[in-house]
């Protein structure tokens, strides 16, 4: 059971992680380009673990409780 928690949780974090990259990228990407690539991974971490940990996977949770209630109903 523990394994299908992690993997759970793995897949919530990618849930929210692999977006918020992307669109991190697609925005500041160019601007970035001239920083070295040290530089630019930490305003990358240090926007987005916040980010993940504080708002983006507590928004998923909620999302999935939502819809578990539903299917419950």
């Amino acid at each position: 059971m523990k394994t299908k928690a992690r993997l759970l949780a793995a897949l919530k974090i990618w849930i929210v992680i692999y977006p918020s990259i992307t669109l991190f990228l697609f925005l500041f990407g160019k601007p970035l380009s001239d920083f070295p690539l040290y530089q630019r991974t930490f305003l990358l971490t240090i926007i987005l673990v916040p980010w993940v940990v504080f708002a983006g996977v507590p928004a998923v949770d909620m999302l999935m409780r939502k819809v578990s209630s539903k299917k419950d109903q």
